[in-house]
């Protein structure tokens, strides 16, 4: 990929991440139209991606973008307003973005002109006579002259400018268009010719700008490249008479107030004076401790300011996501080999080699930490995505439904997100499609006519719980069970726990809904949830009262690629558990199997725990030993058992995957390498309990 390629792959990268604030922007301007904050961001937005793709190439979308940013520059301004016309076309605007980040194949020409046509309309008319507005205070200004300020604008971009792709003469050229422009180049900084990088930018300006725009504006234009730029803009003149004429002050006092000269140096120049400190020591006004300490004192300022400075300007960097799955599968395969260099130090019994061994697992297990850290990432950034997805919804429904998150923060591995998504989206689908009631039936029931989804999530242990309720009808459990028995899932006399009775949701093909429709109805959904949470080693649990809401809370593992783990023995063979689903180890014995008559129970405390013995869930052959050992673990709410031979002990595990000849494989998810080279399955414990 050559350096073009990759440019534009970073702008498709940071459009995207601007696109997801665009819209959760937009959501919140449609509740609070008069937030000038909201408006600003918005601007800023599009602002953004029209000049960054204009620079790398992607004139489509930055044409595309400029009628929108013209609307929302006019908004800004208080000429026009907002209304729900134009929050709809906006967030359709970014859709079509999205599919011409993409490329051209997937671009709707259609309806590519007929947003370019309203946002040319709203942007003539003013919107004076275009929908209905939704609140706005905003009056038009009073027709007087603009008052012209004049600026002085220091840019100073960093040496490395032009392998990000920016043209410094392409943003000097937009502020010509704000109004009269006077343009200075320093060229005192550029070194030799033999010391010369083509590829740097040795170059600064100053630009005398008069304009009847404001600061922001200009701000506007440097808004991709501020935070790695010197930018200073100070206003020195105004129209109205409010600051002193420039033409008033002497040449020393500009440079003094432009930063070119230092007051002290204006006087020595002026007066032939020695320095300023030098001053003071021979008039006796100071000693030279005082004035050394202020010296001191005032270096060590800038120095601690440039430290802050160079700081905050390495504080991130874009990294593509490939880059680290591999730095993962690394850590995972020296965690393999640490474990092994640990085996191997016990059977030496050689202190040395055991203290190596220490001092890189401690090592070892700060990398795996880090590098998991880096892979994690705030619940929060996909929340706007569902609020958008539930106003598209309910409208389309004809409902009035809002979206209510709590948890953004909860951090949970990038992968996992990234495959929640679907699962998610079909709960909500369904919370709004049967959960939620038409205004009316809900205003006849008492309730407010605007229904409510509520998104959670929240750390527990090493685990993340996410919960998807509604304040809908509840699930019907007649309706339940006449499918049920309809689909021959259970007979007529059966009787269900109401945990039980809602567990036949994610049946495949199961479905209460009356009709089709473009939501749900198709019998699809439920049972692929199930299927991916599963997937990710997690699991699913439905609650609901019948009036009041229905509750779906999802428990997952923070990451997919290290895990803690239970490591134990059935035989020669070892396997390995999940540490996140064990509860606890108890002792079985030849006496309690007798007790048992015959049946798969351990008393567990009192408590009878049905258990699955793994040695015959497995076809193991071999002597049982006289004392075996029961993990109990808990799967959707019900503690159930796994048999097993001994248990040896927590492993730390680098799951790998079994290749596509075993994905059918009923109970295992999976395989990793212990220390001494031999392979450990890893169990999956939900499969288990359901084919056992």
């Amino acid at each position: 990929m050559n350096v073009s390629e990759l440019h534009k792959e970073a702008f498709r990268e940071e459009a995207n991440e601007l696109l997801t604030e665009l819209e959760s922007s937009l959501l919140e301007l449609e509740e609070s139209p008069e937030d000038q904050e909201i408006i600003g961001r918005t601007f800023r937005a599009m602002h953004t991606i029209k000049g960054s793709g204009a620079m790398f190439g992607f004139t489509d979308i930055a044409e595309f973008t400029h009628d929108v940013e013209t609307v929302f520059d006019k908004v800004r301004g208080g000429i026009m307003s907002v209304n729900k016309e134009l929050i709809d076309s906006t967030l359709k605007s970014c859709d079509l973005i999205r599919s011409m980040l993409e490329g051209s194949d997937s671009v709707d020409e259609v309806e590519k002109d007929r947003l370019k046509g309203i946002f040319s309309a709203m942007s003539r008319s003013g919107m004076d006579d275009g929908g209905e507005s939704i609140k706005s205070s905003a009056a038009k200004p009073e027709n007087r002259p603009a008052v012209e300020k004049t600026y002085r604008i220091r840019f100073k971009p960093p040496q490395d400018i032009y392998l990000t792709g920016t043209d410094p003469i392409l943003l000097l050229n937009e502020l010509r268009e704000l109004g009269e422009c006077s343009v200075i180049a320093h060229l005192n900084e550029i070194p030799f010719f033999e010391d010369i990088d083509p590829e740097h930018c040795y170059t600064y300006w100053d630009i005398i700008l008069t304009t009847s725009r404001d600061e922001n504006a200009i701000r506007d234009i440097f808004i991709f490249v501020e935070e790695d730029s010197e930018l200073r803009i100070d206003l020195i003149d105004e129209s109205g008479g409010l600051l002193d004429e420039p033409a008033q002050r002497k040449l020393g006092e500009i440079l003094v107030e432009r930063g070119e000269l230092t007051p002290e140096d204006m006087k020595r120049v002026l007066e032939g004076q020695k320095r300023f400190g030098e001053i003071l020591v021979e008039t006796g006004l100071a000693n030279p401790s005082q004035v050394q300490a202020a010296l001191v004192e005032q270096q060590q300022v800038r120095e601690v300011h440039q430290k802050r400075q160079n700081t905050d300007a390495a504080s991130s960097i874009r990294v593509p996501s490939e880059k680290l799955d591999i730095l993962v599968n690394l850590v995972g395969e020296l965690v393999t080999v640490q474990a092994r260099l640990s085996q191997t130090s016990a059977m030496k019994n050689d202190s040395n080699l055991t203290l190596i061994a220490e001092e890189v697992e401690r090592l070892t297990a700060e990398l795996r930490d880090n590098t998991l850290n880096i892979r994690m990432m705030p619940f929060g950034s996909t929340f706007s995505k569902f609020k958008r997805l539930v106003r598209d919804l309910s409208n389309d429904l004809g409902k009035e439904v809002e979206m209510v998150t709590d948890g953004a923060n909860t951090e949970l591995d990038k992968t996992v997100i990234e495959r929640l998504n679907d699962p998610l989206v079909h709960i909500i689908r369904n919370s709004i499609d049967h959960g939620i009631e038409d205004p009316e039936a809900r205003v006849a029931a008492g309730k407010p006519r605007q229904g409510t989804v509520r998104l959670m999530a929240e750390h527990s242990g090493d685990c993340v719980f996410i919960t998807i309720q509604d304040d809908g009808a509840g699930l019907d459990r007649d309706a339940i069970r006449t499918k049920a028995v309809e689909k021959r899932l259970i007979s007529e006399t059966a009787e269900l726990s109401e945990k039980e009775l809602f567990g036949l949701i994610f049946a495949p093909g199961f479905s209460t809904a009356k009709k089709i429709s473009g939501v749900s109805g198709r019998g699809v959904g439920m049972d692929v949830v199930k299927k991916a949470i599963e997937a990710l080693r997690g699991a699913i649990e439905i609650s609901s009262r019948k009036g009041e809401g229905t509750t779906i809370t999802i428990r997952l593992p923070l990451t997919l690629a290290i895990i803690e783990s239970l490591l134990v023995q059935i035989g020669d063979d070892r396997y390995l558990l999940p540490l996140s689903f064990v509860e606890e180890c108890v002792v079985l014995t030849g006496k309690d199997i007798e007790e048992a008559h015959g049946k798969e129970l351990a008393n567990v405390r009192g408590h009878m725990v049905p258990y699955i013995p793994l040695r015959k869930q497995f076809q193991l052959t071999g002597s049982v030993p006289g004392i075996q050992q029961v993990v109990i673990t808990q799967i959707d709410g019900d503690r159930i058992g796994l048999l097993v031979d001994n248990v040896i002990g927590e492993h730390q595990t680098v799951i790998k995957s079994l290749g596509k000849a075993y994905r059918d494989v009923h109970g295992i998810s999976g395989a990793t390498i212990l220390g001494d080279g031999t392979v450990a399955l890893i169990l999956d414990i939900p499969q288990l309990v359901k084919w056992g």
